[in-house]
């Protein structure tokens, strides 16, 4: 999404599969048997992530900066989408935002997990909620070291933010 950077953070607001598309049975995007496109996260468990994100990276500060120097980590909240394949081209990221920008699904990230986990949450009446650390652009440099990326920054960042998230429950 717009102004989401390598090393920021995002906690779901609500999920669309990108990759869903049971047309012309169904909308685009539409879940059958749901009658929506989105998937939505537990407020209060969004919100306790929120606050343990943000707990995060204030005590992080400086000790990751994959932007040379430029802007401090920060914490988004909102729409991600969710699908079966790693998007790791700036054309397959561009004509996958269009898409669903024009269909009013303005996407902050984009995994391959989340929406999977929601639905099954929805089906079973249990909260749920997502936090993702960005290890990309999903453009033509995606390819990047995702192994250190996991261990560098994204282990730690978890690691902080469930204990904080695990204190606040």
């Amino acid at each position: 999404g717009d102004g989401v950077r390598v090393g920021d953070v995002v906690v779901a607001q609500d999920y669309v599969q990108h990759d869903m598309d049971a047309s012309p049975l169904f909308p685009r995007w539409e879940l059958p048997g749901y009658a929506r496109a989105r998937l939505a996260c537990d407020v209060a468990l969004s919100a306790l992530l929120l606050e343990a994100a943000r707990a995060c990276l204030v005590s992080a500060e400086g000790l990751f900066d994959p932007n040379n120097g430029h802007t401090a980590q920060q914490v988004h909240h909102g729409l991600m989408a969710s699908g079966d394949r790693f998007v790791s081209a700036a054309h397959e990221s561009d004509r996958l935002r269009t898409a669903l920008r024009e269909a009013g699904h303005d996407v902050l990230a984009v995994e391959m997990e989340g929406a999977a986990v929601a639905q099954v949450c929805l089906d079973y009446g249990v909260p749920f909620a997502a936090v993702r650390t960005i290890s990309d652009r999903a453009d033509d440099a995606a390819h990047g070291d995702f192994a250190l990326f996991v261990q560098t920054v994204a282990s730690r960042y978890a690691d902080h933010m469930v204990q904080t998230f695990l204190q606040k429950l």
